[in-house]
């Protein structure tokens, strides 16, 4: 990402450019998302950038997620879906596509053709361990 990235949901949250607002607190801004994956799909942002999650005050990144859940189930009242994603993507590798945290809150429903594929098969249980030794080592 270069310096001169404009930040389209810093332009949101500064009142520069439109917005469908679902809900605003002090530190969170929810906002329809402008090209749904299915009716209702909602992105949950905090207000002060962060490009990803290293950037993030987890205690903001907390109420990012409890502003997800408070969506969620709004969205599970008023549009009475079959179950509900959160989807985040931090990093251009994972998918990120604009470099500001953000969670998407997608109601799914039957037949809604939405995926999130990944081949996946049987880890060994010792490179399970490895992996788990080094993440425990860092925390």
């Amino acid at each position: 990402m270069s310096e001169d990235y404009e930040c389209p949901f810093c332009s949101i949250v500064g009142g520069e450019a439109r917005a469908s607002v679902v809900a605003e607190t002090d530190e969170t801004l929810a906002f329809a998302d402008l090209n749904p994956a299915t009716e209702g799909h909602t992105l949950v942002i905090p207000k002060r950038h962060a490009a990803g999650l290293a950037d993030l005050d987890p205690a903001v990144g907390g109420r990012l997620f409890e502003e997800g859940m408070a969506v969620a189930a709004a969205a599970r009242e008023a549009l009475d879906p079959d179950g509900i994603n959160f989807v985040l993507a931090d990093g251009e590798a994972a998918g990120q596509e604009v470099f500001h945290v953000h969670l998407h809150v997608v109601p799914r429903y039957e037949g809604d053709d939405v995926r999130f594929v990944a081949e996946q098969s049987r880890a060994d249980r010792e490179a399970l361990d490895a992996v788990t030794e080094q993440l425990r080592e860092r925390l």
